[in-house]
């Protein structure tokens, strides 16, 4: 007697048949897929990364070469910065440091956080009086400050950039050593007394300036000076095009271009432009490569695309300088400058000048 094959029977091996094909097909797949994305092969460049741009043309190093345990750099389309971290001071060049392009802990933040008001009724007069005093007061003592460009007679010209020479922060070790880089953002006819001295003293000067005649120009051994302005933000995409050779940049932009992770000492004045650029370098955490900065403010009016109320601006200008103790800079040294208008936003109060020149380390410079 024939045993009858019960309905439907046919059909469910036929589909289990299928499902156990279909699973062994999926398995096998994605064992290719991970074999095939197991990395490139050797000596392939990872994608956004490329050599030196083309058309971009910069000086050689100044001086004699670094050292060979100097790690190279390799330049990232994006114009972001490799991390602090690197060597930041050997000849720019294609290498082993690409994967480090893509390590960044941080990106770039949008605005900075603003401080509390000074008091309830956000006046002029208590963002002033708070503003002001910060600025007077030092926040730790410096022993050992370059004394070259001190005020020594009653010449405008003359401005006390001083930096901290004492061994705990490391730049007097290395401009003994020959280590030391220097940039300078200037705009037009300044002394460049303080920059000269620095270059005779160990140090690589760059200085920065829109107003010198050829691209670049290597004046002695160590004192290189760029036609070229910083500014807070690169140029749009459509305008870069129709001016490739364009000679304004982000600080952090020119880093990259000449591959250069530390700057000892930041100087800049920048007539009224430091609020916007001082902004930018701490929003796009260009502050962490940076070991002291020197800094001429301006107080006469609120400065370039800095709005609001006379308050509000004296608020920003306050923020600022509260992000740069956040991150571990801490006033040495303050100039209060006589020569110029006592003005504070066009007014006479307080005794205030419109001219400061402030000195901060970073205590955690190495």
């Amino acid at each position: 007697m024939t045993r009858e094959r019960p309905p439907g029977r046919g059909c469910g091996d036929l589909r289990r048949c299928l499902l156990g094909a279909a699973l062994l097909l999926g398995l096998r797949l994605c064992a290719e897929l991970r074999r095939a994305g197991t990395g490139p092969p050797a000596g392939s460049t990872p994608p956004g990364l490329v050599s030196r741009p083309p058309g971009l043309h910069l000086p050689p190093a100044p001086g004699p070469p670094r050292g060979a345990s100097r790690r190279q750099v390799t330049y990232v389309r994006s114009g972001r910065r490799a991390p602090p971290g690197g060597s930041g001071r050997g000849t720019p060049e294609s290498g082993c440091c690409a994967p480090r392009a893509f390590c960044l802990s941080q990106g770039p933040r949008w605005h900075i956080d603003l401080q509390p008001w000074a008091g309830p009724t956000q006046s002029l007069d208590e963002e002033a009086m708070r503003f002001l005093r910060y600025i007077s007061t030092t926040q730790i003592a410096c022993d050992h400050m370059s004394t070259d460009s001190l005020v020594t007679d009653s010449s405008p010209a003359k401005k006390p950039w001083l930096v901290c020479l004492d061994d705990r922060f490391g730049l007097a070790h290395q401009m003994q050593s020959k280590q030391c880089r220097l940039y300078s953002l200037g705009l037009g006819n300044e002394d460049t007394h303080f920059e000269v001295s620095m270059a005779n003293n160990g140090c690589e000067v760059h200085r920065f300036d829109p107003s010198v005649k050829s691209a670049h120009i290597l004046e002695g051994q160590h004192l290189w000076y760029h036609r070229l302005s910083i500014d807070w933000r690169d140029r749009h995409p459509a305008v870069a095009a129709q001016k490739p050779h364009s000679n304004t940049r982000k600080l952090g932009t020119i880093l990259n271009e000449f591959g250069h992770h530390k700057i000892d000492v930041l100087k800049a004045d920048l007539e009224s432009a430091e609020w916007k650029v001082l902004e930018n370098i701490i929003l796009e955490n260009v502050l962490e490569q940076i070991g002291q900065l020197v800094f001429e403010i301006h107080l006469h009016w609120p400065g370039f695309e800095v709005s609001g109320s006379d308050s509000s601006v004296v608020r920003f200008w306050y923020s600022l300088l509260k992000e740069l103790e956040l991150k571990d800079f801490r006033l040495f040294h303050s100039y209060k400058d006589l020569s110029k208008p006592q003005l504070f936003l066009k007014r006479d109060i307080f005794n205030a000048s419109s001219c400061y020149t402030l000195s901060w380390v970073n205590t955690r410079w190495k």
